[in-house]
């Protein structure tokens, strides 16, 4: 319960982000994804699109709900100018950690925060390093599933977690939420958490 009975309602069907979020002791008071289109405009940054796609959910939902605090996020994987897509199939997780073994590559996750009409966010970008990696390894973290759904093919918090050599950033920006810009942006626009 937040100050005037406001809710705060997170943008995000993502169980990490829930989870991640109760790490700093908030639970939302309802989730509500946002269904928009993610598509990735002409020459847009991985950092740009991950800010853009992030600032467009929580508008989504603040269009329902603007007295409301709602709070959304967006992760991309990029090598490069190149963003990573969001595996849906063994061939795309593939693909991906391919591309991604022996390689620097950067996890850029996006907040956004609406509440009556105004919008804050906070971008931050992270760096990281894989191992090289063999067809078996591969063939072991296909198997696995945990690449199902994830940007880049692959979930930190699981098997990969092994892949990294080196991070530098925000391992919870990794997961799906960086804490420390999520609470600021949550106290910056006056959200009480009781």
């Amino acid at each position: 319960m937040v100050s005037d009975n406001l809710m705060l309602i997170l943008a995000s069907a993502s169980p990490r982000r829930s989870e991640l979020l109760k790490r700093i002791g908030i639970i939302p008071d309802k989730i509500i994804p946002a269904d928009i289109d993610e598509g990735v405009l002409k020459d847009e940054t991985p950092f740009n699109y991950a800010r853009r796609v992030a600032v467009e959910k929580a508008l989504k939902i603040a269009e329902m709900h603007p007295d409301d605090f709602v709070l959304s996020a967006d992760t991309v994987v990029s090598v490069g100018r190149r963003i990573l897509p969001k595996a849906e199939n063994i061939e795309q997780a593939r693909e991906c950690l391919k591309l991604l073994s022996g390689r620097n590559h950067i996890v850029t996750t996006a907040v956004a925060l609406a509440h009556k009409g105004k919008i804050a966010q906070k971008t931050v970008p992270t760096r990281l390093k894989f191992k090289f990696l063999s067809e078996m390894e591969i063939e072991s973290y296909i198997a696995s599933n945990e690449w199902h759904g994830k940007a880049g093919g692959y979930g930190i918090q699981g098997l990969a977690g092994s892949f990294v050599i080196n991070l530098n950033g925000s391992w919870e920006a990794v997961m799906g939420l960086p804490l420390y810009q999520t609470k600021c942006l949550l106290e910056g626009m006056g959200y009480k958490n009781a």
